[in-house]
């Protein structure tokens, strides 16, 4: 018997200095049954870096041929694309060809630095590539806010983030890798 995905709700209110977006989401978040809590709550952080109306969740991890979240324009071109995690070379050449912009989200310390040295000098060539990583310890800590239906709130400030559930507070610092050009 295949095991479902766990659903999980997030009332999550959004102040992004850096991009002056001020809103409040109301998101369902499906985790595969393979899927950590540190790589949803890393989805969860992409979703408010990139907040939109327009912006969704896709598939993921079920689908090979979706990003983790993708923002669509009204033609249904894909305009930005999101991953999540370490993927291989063909799968970022590949999104990089079908959408306007790529933010890829790496994450857990030796394994993402690993990632990186292998395939830094390959994914220069890619202008519409952003590699962002979120620092070990920033995950650790988001894990502590996770619940079945949380209420947080994303504050974003010159590059900083803090994530909070009224109770905890967790400061998140990313490291750009690269920066599309």
């Amino acid at each position: 018997m295949a095991l479902s995905a766990t659903i999980f709700k997030a009332n999550l209110q959004i102040s992004d200095m850096d991009r002056n977006y001020y809103a409040e989401h109301l998101l369902t978040l499906a985790r595969h049954p393979s899927e950590t809590d540190e790589r949803m709550m890393v989805r969860l952080l992409a979703y408010a870096l990139h907040a939109d109306e327009y912006l969704c969740f896709t598939k993921g991890l079920c689908a090979d041929e979706e990003p983790d979240l993708w923002l669509k324009n009204l033609t249904d071109e894909i305009e930005l694309w999101v991953d999540v995690g370490l993927p291989d070379e063909r799968r970022l050449r590949k999104a990089c060809s079908r959408s306007a912009q790529v933010n890829l989200y790496i994450y857990g310390r030796r394994g993402a630095d690993l990632w990186w040295q292998k395939n830094a000098e390959k994914l220069q060539r890619f202008s519409n590539l952003t590699v962002i990583e979120i620092p070990d310890a920033a995950c650790k800590e988001m894990t502590r806010l996770v619940q079945r239906n949380m209420q947080l709130q994303c504050t974003i400030q010159d590059g900083e983030i803090w994530l909070s559930d009224g109770g905890e507070t967790c400061s998140i610092s990313p490291l750009v890798r690269m920066a599309a050009e």
